[in-house]
């Protein structure tokens, strides 16, 4: 008989303590929720890496009041002064948005692997009759 009195005392092995099924049960529960959040704004949040990938341009104004350039929303741009000075700035394409969405669409590339080279060569000589 080992230690511990009678053989086979205590949880078995490999099962877990019950408030570690406890935490696993919450996490479990935060995926379901968030997974359910992420696919009902799918098709939105796909608009939005597709357009960080090609580039993304929005209408800035200058307030008359300071000077400083203010983001202009769809909502603002009928309410702006005709004699604000507005631009276009435009944002660069977003590589890793683009890598990222290839990667999703068609997987991601196997890398290969390096083999390290000893610097020796064995070479094998056979004679032909």
């Amino acid at each position: 008989m080992g230690f511990g009195g009678k053989p086979g005392p205590g949880r078995p092995k490999g099962s877990q303590n019950k408030a570690t099924k406890a935490k696993e049960l919450d996490k479990e529960q935060a995926r379901e929720f968030l997974r359910t959040i992420v696919k009902a704004n799918l098709g939105p949040m796909i608009d939005a890496q597709i357009a960080n990938a090609k580039g993304i341009k929005y209408l800035m104004a200058r307030e008359k009041k300071g000077g400083k350039w203010v983001k202009v929303s769809e909502a603002m741009a009928g309410s702006l002064a005709e004699d604000s000075m507005i631009e276009v700035w435009e944002k660069d394409p977003s590589v890793q948005a683009f890598t990222d969405l290839l990667n999703r669409t068609l997987d991601k590339p196997v890398e290969q692997i390096q083999q390290e080279h000893s610097g020796q060569v064995n070479m094998v000589v056979q004679w032909q009759k």
